[in-house]
């Protein structure tokens, strides 16, 4: 099994992890969430320089939890995009920098492919349908071998964790705010307020319309029964957009013939959408894997669980590798 150090600062979070084969042996993450909150979200020039700042005592922390020396290290893995242009450089930079000196092998991780290998951590055989959802990125990936993929459906517009979030600040909550929302939909009635469920027909997702819906709504209502049904409303929107994720995960499931299901990204932490999920595929006798909320949000972990497969599947990047901000999974192929 090969030693991977790995390193991911696509966004907000920097992180650092030492992984041999599905063996997690070190994984840290620093969150940028206090440095961000004042400005209600995230600054893309504060991002890089914190990471440049965090990175290398981060990487010298990993090695000593994992009781590892750098020449015990096999391969140096790192994300290549999609994400924030300047965050990535960072962590690319630093990974490059590693490989070169000490002769390791180099391999760019994309980082949406990153998230559905937390899921290989559980022990999840594939095939098998992924949900990936997160702020920048709604899609549904059927998992054919290791990381070889295939995408079967994406928003046709906003992301599921940006309809999260937008909900979140129409209604007045702090950052970060899909996590502020799913706290404050446990307490409320998911049946107070009438919300569409989107995009009925195809695979494809939408969640465009939902966020509108929630304006109309509360220009609607007096400030006191907004503040009365806060809860309430919230629990409402978050139902519209869990039952939509739902339920063409589900329907992508039985199209593709497939009884496997797993969830990843950021919003596969949502508490609201892992319980839905979790009712509707033992209804449907779907077998599902969850990944540990901390493998959920962006991490270096599942950075090298990815970049060992990868290695094994194509060998080593270029150390000329460029980032690609911008990177997304092509609705076939991959690998």
């Amino acid at each position: 099994m090969s030693l991977v150090l790995a390193l991911e600062t696509s966004c907000d979070d920097t992180s650092a992890a030492v992984v041999r084969g599905g063996e997690v042996l070190a994984s840290l993450v620093s969150s940028q969430h206090e440095l961000h909150a004042p400005y209600g979200g995230i600054v893309p020039e504060v991002a890089s320089r914190r990471h440049a700042e965090l990175l290398d005592g981060m990487v010298a922390e990993a090695l000593a939890e994992a009781a590892t020396g750098w020449d015990d290290l096999d391969a140096v893995a790192v994300t290549q995009g999609p994400g924030l242009i300047g965050s990535l450089l960072v962590g690319l930079a630093a990974a490059k920098a590693i490989a070169y000196r000490r002769r390791l092998p180099l391999v760019a991780v994309n980082h949406l492919q990153g998230h559905v290998a937390a899921n290989y951590a559980l022990g999840v055989q594939a095939p098998f349908v992924c949900l990936v959802a997160s702020g920048g990125h709604t899609l549904l990936a059927v998992v054919e071998e290791g990381v070889r993929y295939r995408v079967a459906a994406r928003t046709m517009d906003d992301a599921a964790g940006e309809a999260f979030d937008k909900g979140a600040r129409l209604l007045g909550l702090g950052y970060p705010g899909g996590r502020e929302l799913d706290a404050l939909a446990a307490r409320g009635d998911p049946r107070f307020a009438r919300f569409p469920r989107a995009a009925r027909r195809g695979r494809d997702f939408s969640f465009s319309g939902l966020k509108t819906a929630l304006l109309y709504d509360l220009r609607e209502r007096d400030p006191g029964e907004i503040e009365a049904h806060r809860a309430d409303i919230a629990a409402s929107y978050q139902a519209a957009i869990v039952a939509q994720l739902v339920e063409k995960t589900v329907a992508a499931a039985a199209g593709e013939g497939l009884r496997r299901v797993a969830l990843a990204g950021g919003v596969a932490a949502n508490a609201g959408l892992r319980a839905a999920m979790t009712e509707r595929c033992a209804v449907e006798g779907l077998e599902l894997t969850l990944p540990p909320v901390v493998l959920c949000t962006d991490n270096a972990a599942m950075v090298a669980a990815c970049g060992w497969r990868v290695l094994r599947l194509r060998g080593p990047s270029p150390l000329d590798e460029p980032v690609s901000p911008r990177a997304v999974w092509p609705r076939h192929g991959g690998g």
